[in-house]
């Protein structure tokens, strides 16, 4: 009994030796098992962070290339490579002009004939060139070269050329050049004084963006009233940019006037200095710009202009020679602005003021208050507001819509021109659609004034 006692006793322990041994087994493969779940969700973590940096590197590499390209794109457009303007055939434009209508014949300049046409819906000029000789095929290759890259509210819109014929269509200015206008060619009314001051600031704002275009600032170089041409609103927008000269910027730190091939423009407006030394600078435009400004103030022919005006500021008799087809001008401010024309007028280069930083701050408070002038006289109808005006139809939008390329277009007039052309009127450039997002804050606004005008 006491044997069988004592073997129980040992089973027993040796049991319950078993079932701890059991337990520990058991404790020891869930342990087993934490520990392998927990590497396997580190290692379905890391495999999550390796291909979404795979994802973000390969978006990153795609953004990189985007953005390469599309710097390669802007700088090509900068350098020109790219066309801004549309290329017309000859049969398009001899189609558009009548065959060269002497009714559709609007102007006759040095270099060539200009004819009022209608291209692609869009009324336009059209220059055509004399011949295609040497001087004259440098001119249209210039003229392209700087009207096709760049663009501001005063310079007048290049939209084609027939390089094949030496032919540039522009926007068509429907009040012609300043010189006709202040001389009142077929008896056409009078600039009013105040839109002569408007003008003035107008010119002084394209010369400063011509001066320091980039990447060469631009010389003019044959600045006058026949070369400054109005739209329906008396909006003036220089052009005849073929004479221009692009001066590296290089040339203009080293001194203030660089040596031109040689002496272009017309005789009454060039700079006397230009004459002497065949040295042209920036201060070249401002003493063209000097006697324009003369001109706005007396309409008479640049010839001895400035002695005449001196002598008038002098003998304190300027309103004698004032146009007086202009209106009542205000005294003070008209021999503000003769005293500015006469300093931009000055012989020497040096003694004329900087067209940046002294005219056009001059020029746009005497504008300030011309337009005060202007609206506070009620018998003057006012001018359409710029934006109003549809760029192909040249007249007041009915139902604005913005296209693709961010300008604004009658809806109308746009979708017709979309059914023949997938590029922009305004850039040349591809459009990246057709669709026409109507403009209602716009058309809010042009309804609002059309009100205003009953």
């Amino acid at each position: 009994m006491t044997n069988l006692n004592k073997r129980q006793l040992e089973e027993a322990a040796k049991l319950k030796e078993i079932h701890l041994m059991e337990e520990k087994a058991l404790e020891s493969a869930r342990l087993e098992k934490e520990i392998y779940e927990a590497a396997k969700r580190d290692a379905e973590y890391v495999r999550e962070c390796a291909e979404r940096e795979v994802l973000q590197r390969r978006e990153a590499e795609l953004q990189a290339l985007h953005e390469a390209k599309e710097k390669e794109k802007f700088e090509s457009a900068l350098v020109g490579s790219v066309q801004q303007y549309q290329e017309f055939t000859w049969e398009e434009i001899a189609s558009a002009t009548s065959s060269f209508s002497e009714n559709l014949k609007i102007g006759m300049g040095a270099y060539g004939t200009v004819y009022k046409c209608n291209l692609h819906h869009t009324i336009a000029a059209v220059k055509v060139l004399r011949s295609k000789g040497n001087h004259e095929n440098k001119q249209f290759q210039q003229e392209i070269e700087i009207l096709s890259k760049i663009r501001h509210p005063h310079l007048l819109l290049l939209l084609g050329a027939c390089t094949a014929h030496g032919c540039l269509i522009y926007e068509y200015m429907e009040n012609g050049s300043l010189e006709d206008r202040l001389y009142q060619k077929n008896n056409t009314p009078p600039i009013p004084w105040f839109d002569r001051f408007r003008i003035a600031w107008e010119v002084a704002s394209a010369l400063v963006f011509l001066h320091n275009s980039k990447p060469k600032p631009i010389i003019h170089r044959d600045l006058k009233p026949a070369n400054i041409l109005l739209n329906h609103n008396l909006v003036s927008k220089i052009g005849d940019v073929g004479l221009s000269t692009m001066v590296n910027s290089d040339s203009l730190l080293v001194s203030s006037a660089y040596m031109a091939t040689g002496p272009v423009g017309t005789l009454s407006y060039m700079d006397p200095e230009y004459q002497r030394t065949g040295l042209i600078s920036p201060k070249s435009d401002v003493y063209a710009f000097g006697m324009v400004i003369l001109q706005l103030l007396t309409a008479k022919t640049a010839i001895a202009l400035a002695p005449k005006v001196e002598t008038a500021i002098e003998e304190d008799t300027l309103v004698e020679i004032l146009d007086s087809q202009a209106g009542n001008w205000p005294t003070k401010e008209a021999k503000e602005l003769a005293v500015l024309g006469l300093s931009c007028a000055e012989l020497r280069r040096r003694d004329r003021p900087d067209l940046k930083d002294q005219i056009l701050p001059a020029l746009k408070r005497l504008k300030d208050v011309a337009d005060r002038a202007r609206d506070s006289d009620s018998s003057i109808k006012p001018a359409v507001p710029t934006h109003f005006i549809c760029p192909i139809l040249k007249d007041v939008m009915r139902e604005p819509c913005v296209a693709a390329d961010g300008y604004t277009y009658d809806r109308e007039a746009m979708e017709e021109w979309l059914q023949k052309n997938d590029k922009s009127p305004m850039t040349n450039l591809p459009l990246a659609n057709k669709d026409l997002l109507p403009n209602y804050s716009l058309l809010s606004a042009i309804m609002e004034w059309k009100s205003k005008q009953h």
